[in-house]
């Protein structure tokens, strides 16, 4: 009976996110915030009908190692080649700005310098998933703006690798020469792979015509590329997780880049479904009331910097101001990753429990809000052209729709509160009829 109510649970936790994951993509929003919405829900601080959280971090860390082998089997070294000009130069500068602020901030307010570094590599990273969504959205996925904005976006995804190697090694004791000999080795790795794919143009993948005849051990397969190169990193004292991504790497520049997504992507939904149910789990909801001014002061900081700082550094790179605009709004969020390296410096007390549900909470905010702080900004920079003076003015026409809609969500739960008290006014009417009569039969 105990396996079959654990089976009862799995099945409830499954159709939860598929419910939360529809109602979020109804809005416009990508599943994975609705995944989180589904942890929060079934978590500690919901409704509390998740117990054994165990499991639930097991496959949320293979959903991990899945979720960066698709990174790497979507990255075209190739198509790097081409945007590297403004790609490398602008996470450079994001990364560089963000922690010089962050190291601004920590001397003022004595932080350690292992949770400064930490801090100011969260905010540089944003969204791949979000930022992909709203250019989707927009409608620029295909013209100039998104392609700069993807390019950006992949030049991240390969700096989170080397960030997330700096904090699984810094711990209280610092880097180290060991940590940073690591860190040498796995950028030199890297660089050779991606001029070894340069050179070699698409090649085969080795041992895939053994199974290629076989189309139920085509997933298999690709899942033994993903956790083989896992497991060889981690031998040699690396991350699993940069291994996963290595291997997703090499597959997708190999002439079997495409067979291999098809097969592997149903995989990974499924898990990374799991991995930011996990993340919803550790948002803790009284932790956030209870600092709620904290988090929407720094939500509101963070959105507001790292719009300003992508819209420089990409006008600094000669874009227009319109494109830097527009791209510099749509990166503005923090990104995924940021869960992964905050779970990272808990580990290795780079960071401390509370400072892990701060990040949480603000990452998780801002991927939630991020379609609707890229409308609010895109009305204020209309509005801007229109030469509107007066803050009233500029909120009234900034947040019209948002206003009317609010106005109708209020009085119809007016006229719901006017009908509930009617109904509870008639009920006691009714009862108190009832007991005059029974008295007077009494009588």
């Amino acid at each position: 009976m105990e396996h079959a109510a654990d089976l009862s649970g799995i099945a409830f936790v499954i159709i939860t996110a598929l419910i939360c994951g529809m109602f979020m993509a109804r809005l416009g929003q990508p599943p994975l915030v609705g995944y989180l919405l589904s942890g929060v829900i079934l978590g500690p601080t919901g409704f509390g009908l998740i117990k054994n959280e165990g499991i639930v971090a097991y496959f949320a860390e293979l959903g991990i190692l899945l979720l960066l082998f698709i990174v790497g089997m979507e990255l075209s070294v190739r198509t790097l080649k081409f945007t590297w000009r403004i790609a490398l130069p602008a996470v450079l500068l994001q990364s560089a700005g963000s922690l010089l602020v962050v190291f601004l901030l920590a001397w003022i307010i004595d932080l350690p310098l292992s949770t400064a570094v930490l801090l100011g590599f969260v905010i540089a990273l944003s969204s791949t998933a979000v930022a992909v969504k709203m250019l989707d959205e927009v409608k620029a996925s295909r013209n100039r703006i998104g392609r700069i904005t993807i390019a950006v976006l992949i030049a991240q995804d390969l700096a989170f690798l080397p960030m997330m190697l700096i904090v699984e090694n810094m711990g209280g004791e610092g880097l180290g020469f060991g940590g940073a000999l690591k860190f040498v080795g796995a950028v030199v790795l890297l660089a050779l792979l991606i001029r070894f794919l340069l050179q070699q143009g698409r090649a085969h993948l080795p041992f895939y015509r053994l199974f290629s005849k076989y189309p139920d051990l085509s997933p298999l397969a690709g899942l033994v590329y993903c956790f083989g190169g896992g497991a060889l990193l981690g031998l040699m004292g690396l991350s699993p997780a940069y291994g996963a991504f290595l291997a997703g790497l090499l597959v997708g520049n190999s002439a079997e880049r495409r067979p291999m997504l098809l097969v592997v992507r149903p995989i990974q939904t499924v898990l990374l479904m799991v991995f930011f149910l996990s993340i919803g789990l550790l948002i803790d909801l009284g932790f956030i009331w209870r600092n709620i001014g904290v988090v929407l002061s720094l939500f509101l900081i963070v959105m507001v910097f790292k719009t300003g700082l992508n819209v420089a550094i990409l006008r600094l790179l000669g874009e227009t101001w319109q494109r830097a605009f527009l791209a510099g709004v749509l990166m503005s969020q923090m990104g995924e990753f940021s869960f992964l390296l905050a779970a990272t410096g808990l580990t290795v007390g780079a960071i401390s429990s509370d400072e892990s549900r701060l990040i949480i909470a603000v990452t998780a905010l801002s991927l939630g809000l991020s379609p609707f702080w890229l409308s609010t900004t895109r009305r204020l920079q209309l509005i801007a052209t229109r030469g509107i003076d007066g803050w009233r003015d500029i909120l009234l026409s900034t947040f019209v729709r948002e206003r009317a809609i609010l106005r109708w969500t209020l009085r119809r739960i007016a006229r719901l509160r006017r009908f509930i008290f009617y109904c509870l006014t008639e009920i006691r009417k009714t009862c108190h009829k009832k007991l005059l009569n029974n008295r007077d039969n009494n009588a």
